[in-house]
């Protein structure tokens, strides 16, 4: 910490009305907060979507990716240890153990090489899923509101950004 080698020894807790307070004593201690443990942890799953997405991967294997992602971070944040990139980017696909760790140094979401993860929204980070009359959706929940809307009075789920081989698949019928 002294070598300033890491962001992630001093944090605070704080009443939500204290912001004041909070600062005077901070300037008064003479340091400064490193990591948002919440921030970062929304930076990584948001990254770890697009990833997701980017490789157009089939159901199945993005509910694996995320399944093997959350176990992994709760593991940690249990153990109190931070997410390690290198490591998280071996466990999501063993075949190409450097594939999401390069996506996320490509994409510049200057999240740092460990993460302090965040359990409060990890267990926010779920898939919303259905089944109905021949029709099968589920989504990551953090999409809702984003690249999936619902529309509560007409009972409609749209979807923004449609998958490109669900949309190549459409096409190809002619619709």
């Amino acid at each position: 910490w002294q070598r300033g080698e890491s962001r992630q020894y001093i944090t605070y807790v704080q009443d939500r009305g204290n912001k004041k307070l909070v600062e005077a004593f901070r300037q008064w201690l003479g340091c400064q907060e490193g990591v948002n443990a919440g921030a970062e942890t929304r930076t990584l799953l948001k990254a770890f979507s697009d990833y997701v997405e980017s490789e157009d991967l089939p159901e199945e294997a993005s509910r694996e990716k995320t399944d093997t992602l959350i176990d992994y971070a709760n593991a940690q944040a249990k153990r109190g240890e931070p997410i390690t990139l290198d490591e998280l980017s071996e466990l999501v696909d063993e075949q190409q153990p450097k594939a999401f760790y390069d996506y996320i140094r490509n994409q510049d979401y200057g999240l740092a090489a460990e993460i302090p993860p965040d359990k409060r929204t990890l267990q926010q980070f779920k898939r919303f899923a259905g089944r109905a009359s021949g029709v099968s959706i589920s989504f990551d929940s953090h999409l809702l509101g984003n690249s999936i809307e619902y529309d509560d009075e007409r009972d409609r789920l749209i979807i923004k950004q449609v998958p490109g081989q669900l949309k190549d698949q459409i096409k190809q019928r002619g619709h």
